[in-house]
């Protein structure tokens, strides 16, 4: 039960935080049988420590385990740090959660759930279940396809990236989709005249056309500008 005297302290270990009342009456020793459910350490392998609010610290080892919270200097609010004396390999770790076993549904009972998210989206006809979402699709290509016909982009005619200020140039050496990178429509291959790209014309494996390593880059048709850009020369006069 809660008294006028106790003390409130914040309980801080390696694997919680939390705020509790001490009795001043209570033994260290008792303190450390009511800490270990708390912090989950064992009271034998408990070392206590204090912050006050002012900063100072002190370590409670040297004290015995009969002595009262009381003859403690601790105040409310000051930080009671409980620190696990165990080796490494026999603490216990309450925050990695890596090796708990998780449960995965089957996808057949997932689909079957009428409270799940995919449930949601088939009543609200979201996503691939939006019966438009192939004219929509099919929308988009077709812009994608008119922005690279009104640019005029053409295998094998040079070209700069844009904006200006990326200022790279090259040949244009693929018109088309291209599956390993996600967006719908064509996509554009530039074979860079200076090693300033991203790979030599293959996309996680597969080939769309031939360069030096780090001279192939694949952009969207409004990020390319073609036209008589002939490959810069850093020598040449302004």
């Amino acid at each position: 039960m809660a008294s006028p005297n106790d003390i409130t302290v914040l309980v801080i270990s390696p694997n919680s935080r939390s705020e509790r009342r001490l009795q001043p009456s209570w033994s260290l020793d008792q303190l450390r049988t009511k800490l270990e459910p708390i912090t989950g350490i064992p009271a034998s392998s408990q070392r206590l420590a204090i912050t006050l609010p002012s900063g100072q610290q002190q370590a409670l080892d040297h004290l015995s385990d009969s002595t009262p919270v009381s003859q403690v200097n601790l105040r409310d609010y000051a930080e009671l740090h409980v620190i696990d004396s165990r080796p490494a390999g026999l603490r216990e770790n309450y925050t990695d959660v890596s090796a708990v076993p998780k449960y995965e549904m089957p996808k057949d009972e997932y689909e079957t759930r009428t409270d799940s998210v995919l449930a949601w989206k088939k009543a609200q006809k979201l996503g691939r279940f939006d019966p438009n979402a192939p004219d929509i699709e099919e929308q988009k290509i077709r812009a994608v396809q008119r922005e690279v016909d009104e640019r005029g982009i053409v295998v094998g005619c040079r070209c700069r990236l844009l904006p200006e200020s990326d200022s790279r140039r090259g040949i244009v050496r693929h018109v088309g989709n291209v599956p390993e990178i996600p967006g719908l429509g064509a996509w554009i291959g530039v074979a860079l005249d200076e090693p300033t790209g991203k790979n030599d014309g293959s996309v996680n494996g597969t080939r769309y056309f031939d360069c030096p390593s780090k001279h192939g880059v694949f952009v969207r048709p409004e990020r390319v500008e073609v036209g008589d850009f002939p490959p810069v020369d850093e020598f040449e006069d302004d």
